[in-house]
């Protein structure tokens, strides 16, 4: 469906996308994920036609979009603000793609009411943008991108200015829609759960580039550097010596899967690794603090004289803060990176 190859995009002299290269199949929902100015937003223009390409190729359906006008390209647009037309009713604002493309009235009227239907706003056509909720905003923004039957939607921030607890159920819903539809989407997102929850694959960029992209599972259980470990949230990243099925720390010796590279590395220990236990048993810490996520705890732990140490456990498992604790270490949740930096 989409092919970049090679895309490059240039603000001065800075490369804001340097020589990306990806690949979007049909029906596949593929996530683009990365701190600001990593370059997300400007692929995704960069593909609309909305920001000309220094170099490289866009490539839809195998043809060249280069010289291709935005309203050409069959691509769908969705944006953070949903830019809706405050002026027109929720069915004037669904309609406005198929009145560009010269839709008749009559398919219009039906496409419109299957549409509110198919997002969870049945008969809300003849409603005002402005008595609408940010969630049914969205919906309604959602099905005007769907309305001309793009052959690829693409997403920017689309659930970025609802709450976390209507992100999380609208995210589930979405994906749902999108696998019933058959819908080729490039989204944009800084939320990592939001991206898992949605992708078929995650691709992570950092200053324009591709740091890593992967299935939802392959990229968290398997982060190829420090940076896209410490992007997704995991501060348990230090230096180390691997030699056999061992790694040298400032922790002490940690075990480390069959089979991982050898010498120096970055290594990364999950907090699920880190096992707590009595202050005899294995490294002795002191408890920081605790922090309470759903049904387990994440805690902070001091060892003497090395980095601060992040755990987990479950709810009835967590030790008081300011005792002592002994931790040791599970092979299976730590990870060698390939590089420090990606």
């Amino acid at each position: 469906m989409l092919t970049l190859d090679g895309a490059t995009v240039r603000f001065g002299r800075r490369a804001v996308l340097d020589a990306v290269d990806l690949e979007v199949a049909d029906h596949e929902i593929v996530c683009l994920l990365g701190p600001s100015g990593s370059g997300k937003s400007t692929l995704l223009r960069a593909v609309a036609g909305l920001q000309p390409l220094a170099g490289g190729r866009v490539l839809l359906g195998g043809a060249d979009q280069a010289g291709v006008p935005v309203h050409r390209r069959g691509v769908g647009l969705m944006f953070q603000d949903h830019q809706l037309f405050p002026q027109r009713d929720v069915g004037g604002n669904v309609a406005f793609g198929l009145r560009m493309h010269g839709v008749p009235r009559a398919e219009q009227t039906r496409r419109v009411g299957e549409l509110l239907e198919l997002v969870g706003l049945p008969g809300a056509g003849r409603r005002a943008v402005a008595t609408l909720s940010g969630g049914e905003q969205q919906r309604v923004a959602l099905a005007r991108a769907l309305a001309p039957r793009p052959r690829l939607l693409m997403l920017d921030e689309p659930l970025g200015q609802l709450d976390r607890t209507l992100r999380e159920r609208l995210v589930v819903e979405l994906r749902g829609l999108f696998e019933r539809l058959g819908t080729t989407v490039l989204a944009v997102t800084h939320d990592q759960g939001e991206a898992f929850a949605l992708a078929d694959r995650v691709v992570v960029m950092r200053d324009g580039k591709v740091a890593q992209s992967g299935t939802p599972r392959e990229v968290w259980q398997r982060p190829v550097s420090e940076f896209v470990a410490r992007f997704l949230g995991f501060d348990n990243v230090v230096p180390a010596t691997v030699t056999g099925e061992a790694a040298d720390t400032v922790w002490g010796k940690i075990p480390v899967p069959a089979g991982s590279p050898q010498g120096t590395c970055r290594l990364l220990v999950r907090p699920a690794a880190v096992r707590i236990g009595a202050p005899t048993d294995g490294l002795r810490c002191a408890v920081e603090s605790l922090t309470f996520r759903g049904h387990h705890v994440a805690v902070r732990l001091r060892p003497e004289g090395a980095p601060p140490l992040e755990a987990e456990c479950g709810l009835r498992d967590a030790p008081e803060v300011g005792t002592q604790v002994g931790v040791a270490f599970a092979a299976q949740d730590v990870v060698v990176l390939a590089s420090a930096d990606g």
